[in-house]
């Protein structure tokens, strides 16, 4: 019998973001269309909010989210409400396989620190409240990694990396901080940066720097922010190769940087995409320290309403555990079900079919989530 875990990562986990309903569909678009006040919209979200929040803790899982429903895109609208950073829309979107994003992006003005009154905080606080004592309330940011994605660096503001690189570590040791202050026990920290560094040709890159520099100035960043940090904080990191309308932005096996991330970041936990044959196998794993970080395996696609079969999962949980203990290991969807407003393509009652399917499976691997 494995231990029951009673500290995020669960055995049952999910990544955060959930589809957004119609309800906030419309809401968006009457507030942009100065039909309905900020003040409407955000309590049409709250609303939402507390129908999903009831909803993941009736499938089962012990870490909520809110979905991401105030955010228009995953990292965005974090990374515009820090000091020195702004969002605009340039000429074209990101490039996924097959379609190109809706174009908007963030870039630097100014000296970058933290926010004492982001957004985000607040919506945490409020948020927080909504789950009470029912579940751990999970917040997820984006990583800080990725304001070295290309063009958003501002290179009078900063000629020299390393103090660019500094001052972002500032500020989110700051941002988790107000995290912590604020009741935030589960902080997951969303990088697709990192993930590219795995592609045989490394997406979203202008730096004219190695990849194995590269792979240094990130892990250096990594850790920087995570020193200090409280010991009832747990902070994951979710790697992630592009998730957009169902898309895919990229391909690459974790060999690349399992010698260096796997094996010292300084994170408990790794969210792990491995829902199809991008990610390669399950060798990279090796590297993770025994009795270390928990794994969380990306086996479910949150990319179809199809559910994965059962047998199948637990064959490749049984892989796993052949490079990391069965008690390190836990089962979630590879990323979001909705990275952006937009969503994937799959229907609300196939997402929540899916994170049941992941609930009681969970009881069946280790007895318990």
């Amino acid at each position: 019998m494995t231990k029951t875990l009673v500290k995020a990562p669960f055995r049952a986990d999910h990544v955060g973001s959930l589809l957004r309903p119609e309800s906030i569909h419309k809401a968006r678009k009457d507030f942009q269309e100065g039909k309905i006040s900020a003040e409407q919209l955000h309590e049409i979200e709250t609303k939402e909010i507390k129908r999903i929040v009831d909803k993941q803790i009736e499938v089962g899982l012990q870490a909520v989210t809110d979905g991401e429903f105030r955010r228009r895109f995953w990292h965005t609208d974090f990374l515009e409400h820090l000091n020195g950073v702004e969002g605009y829309v340039p000429e074209q979107g990101y490039q996924f396989v097959g379609v190109e994003t809706e174009k908007y992006n963030i870039r630097v003005t100014g000296k970058i620190s933290f926010n004492p009154d982001h957004p985000f905080v607040k919506d945490f606080i409020e948020f927080r409240e909504i789950v009470g004592d029912r579940a751990v309330a999970k917040q997820t940011i984006p990583s800080p990694n990725q304001l070295f994605n290309a063009g958003v660096r501002n290179l009078d503001i900063y000629p020299d990396i390393e103090e660019y690189a500094k001052d972002i570590i500032q500020a989110y040791r700051d941002a988790i901080r107000a995290f912590y202050d604020a009741g935030c026990r589960y902080l997951q920290l969303d990088d697709v940066y990192i993930a590219g560094l795995c592609a045989p040709n490394i997406p979203f890159n202008d730096s004219g720097y190695s990849r194995e520099q590269l792979i240094h100035l990130a892990l250096q960043v990594a850790n920087g922010v995570l020193e200090d940090q409280p010991d009832d904080l747990t902070i994951t990191t979710h790697l992630c190769r592009g998730n957009y309308q169902s898309k895919w932005a990229f391909e690459g096996t974790y060999d690349k940087i399992a010698p260096s991330f796997f094996a010292n970041e300084k994170v408990d936990g790794f969210f792990l995409e491995y829902d199809d044959e991008r990610s390669g196998d399950f060798k990279p794993l090796n590297y993770i320290p025994k009795g270390g970080p928990q794994v969380v395996l990306g086996v479910f696609t949150s990319k179809s309403g199809e559910l994965e079969d059962k047998e199948v999962i637990k064959a490749r949980v049984e892989q796993a555990a052949k490079y990391v203990p069965l008690d390190q290991l836990c089962i979630s969807p590879q990323c979001g079900f909705a990275s952006t407003h937009h969503g994937n393509i799959l229907t609300e009652e196939e997402q929540w079919e899916k994170l049941k399917q992941i609930v009681d499976l969970s009881k069946e691997i280790w007895g318990s989530n």
